[in-house]
């Protein structure tokens, strides 16, 4: 089965977190950014029934009271993409803090433009969210990849 090239990843992951142009595809120039570049939603979920033919990010995610996705700017202010082909958070991305509870959230997905899912995982541990906590991913906590 044909896979992609490192380099490939990488410029295909610097254009969905960084809006940089994914140089050689069809000209030099490549596939361009947006001319804005928007942002990525991130929401956290309570159920791992998210798969690849989830494509919307409501399907089984957070509701504790105060909840609301976060976006973080598609940009290098806001992502940063490494050799390693990983892309991660520059900033904390903290969510609203808990007003009810206890809710446990198992996976976190990003989405675009009118909450279109466009990638999810499961989190390494389940998060409880009880009355007074703020959910949130520390800088470089949340990394992806294309494998």
């Amino acid at each position: 089965m044909p896979g992609a090239t490192n380099l490939w990843e990488f410029d295909v992951l610097d254009l969905i977190f960084t809006n940089v142009a994914a140089p050689n595809m069809g000209t030099a120039a490549g596939i361009l950014p947006s001319a804005s570049p928007g942002n990525m939603a991130v929401a956290l979920h309570t159920g791992n029934t998210i798969s690849d033919t989830s494509t919307v990010q409501t399907e089984a995610e957070a509701a504790y009271s105060g909840y609301v996705r976060q976006n973080v700017v598609r940009s290098v202010s806001g992502w940063s993409v490494g050799g390693a082909g990983i892309a991660d958070n520059d900033s904390a991305i903290n969510f609203v803090i808990s007003t009810s509870g206890p809710e446990t959230e198992t996976d976190v997905s990003l989405g675009g433009f009118a909450g279109v899912m466009q990638m999810f995982a499961s989190l390494d541990l389940d998060l409880i969210v009880n009355v007074g906590v703020t959910p949130e991913f520390a800088p470089q906590a949340l990394a992806i990849s294309l494998d």
